[in-house]
C-alpha cells in the first residue's frame, strides 16, 4: 500500500515539475474567416459580413486572454493567397490544416455563420418608418465551428453554437439591418447574442488546446547553430530544452489524397542559447544526438 502511494506521489511530482519547467510556453492558434451562410441582410458597423465580424471578435478575445499566440488575420490571408487556397472565398478543413501547418500553429479554427438576425413580434403600427408598440424582439445567432489539429489534419471537434436574446414590452425599432458603430452593435440584441456565442467558442478552444501537445520546428541549420520556431512571442526562453523528432515519409491516403501522418523518431535534444529579434524564432545547439535538419519537430522533453 505504501509502495503504491509512493508511486502515485512520484508520478504526480514528475507531472508538476514538467509543467513548471515550461510555464511560459504558449500554444498557437489561427482563426480563419467564417463563411456567411445567413440571409446576408445584416452587416457589421464597418461593413463586414457576420462571418468576418465573428472571426475578428474571436481573434480579439483570444489575444486579450493572453493564453495563446494568435496569428494575425492578415498573415493568414496573405499565406492563403500565396498558396492559391483562398480563390474560392471558402476555407476548407484541408486548406486550413495546410496553412496552419505552414504557420506552425497547433489548432486551426474554421466555421460558418448559419443564422444571424433579429425578429419582431406583437402588434402595433408605424409612424414615418418607425415601428411602435412591438411587444417582443428576438435575436438569433448560430455558428458551426470546427477545430482542426494541424499536425494530423484531423477535425478533433465540431460544434454548433446557437444563442438567442430577447426583450419584451413597448419597443421602438427601425427596419435597418446595419449598425453605425461598435457601441450600437454591442447594445443590440443581436450583438449580445453574438457575444454569448463567441464566449462559448473561446471556452471550447481552451478545452481543445489542453489536449494538444506544444510543438515547434527546426527552420534552419547553420553549422552547430539550429534556428527554431516559435521564439519569445510564444514564451521560449534561453535555457529551455526540447526533444527533437525526425519525420519519415508522409503517408497519403490513395483514395482521398489526405495526409495520414508519418512515422516519427526521436533523434536528440537541443537547448535554446539566444532569442532572435522579433520574437518569432530562437537559436539553439544540440545537447544530445545528431542529424538535425530543417523541418524536424521539437516538443517538450
Amino acid at each position: 500500500m505504501q509502495r503504491r502511494l509512493f508511486q502515485v506521489i512520484s508520478l504526480l511530482m514528475v507531472f508538476i515539475l514538467a509543467t513548471a519547467a515550461y510555464p511560459q510556453l504558449k500554444k498557437r492558434v489561427a482563426v480563419f474567416n467564417f463563411e456567411d451562410k445567413s440571409d446576408q441582410s445584416w452587416h457589421w458597423w464597418d461593413g463586414k459580413s457576420p462571418g468576418d465580424g465573428m472571426a475578428d471578435m474571436l481573434t480579439t478575445d483570444l489575444v486579450k486572454s493572453g493564453k495563446y499566440t494568435v496569428i494575425e488575420r492578415q498573415e493568414i490571408q496573405g499565406l492563403m493567397d500565396e498558396q492559391n487556397l483562398g480563390s474560392t472565398g471558402r476555407v476548407t478543413e484541408q486548406s486550413a490544416a495546410q496553412i496552419g501547418k505552414l504557420l506552425g500553429v497547433e489548432l486551426a479554427i474554421v466555421g460558418a455563420v448559419t443564422e444571424f438576425g433579429q425578429t419582431k413580434g406583437g402588434t402595433g403600427g408605424r409612424i414615418k418608418g418607425i415601428g411602435i408598440g412591438v411587444k417582443s424582439q428576438k435575436a438569433t445567432v448560430a455558428v458551426d465551428v470546427r477545430f482542426i489539429n494541424t499536425s494530423t489534419g484531423e477535425i478533433i471537434a465540431a460544434e454548433n453554437v446557437r444563442k438567442e436574446e430577447s426583450s419584451s414590452g413597448l419597443k421602438f425599432s427601425t427596419p435597418k439591418f446595419s449598425f453605425d458603430n461598435r457601441n450600437d452593435f454591442d447594445n443590440s440584441l443581436v450583438g449580445k447574442a453574438t457575444r454569448a456565442a463567441v464566449d462559448d467558442i473561446v471556452d471550447m478552444i481552451e478545452k481543445q488546446m489542453k489536449a494538444l501537445p506544444w510543438e515547434g520546428k527546426i527552420i534552419l541549420v547553420q553549422g552547430a547553430t539550429l534556428y527554431i520556431k516559435p521564439g519569445s512571442d510564444s514564451g521560449v526562453n534561453v535555457g529551455d530544452s526540447f526533444a527533437v523528432y525526425s519525420l519519415g515519409q508522409e503517408l497519403i491516403d490513395p483514395d482521398t489524397g489526405l495526409s495520414l501522418g508519418s512515422e516519427e523518431a526521436k533523434i536528440g535534444t537541443i537547448e535554446v542559447t539566444s532569442l532572435v529579434s522579433g520574437g518569432k524564432a530562437a537559436k539553439a545547439v544540440a545537447k544530445m544526438g545528431s542529424g538535425f535538419k530543417k523541418g524536424d519537430l521539437i516538443r517538450l522533453k
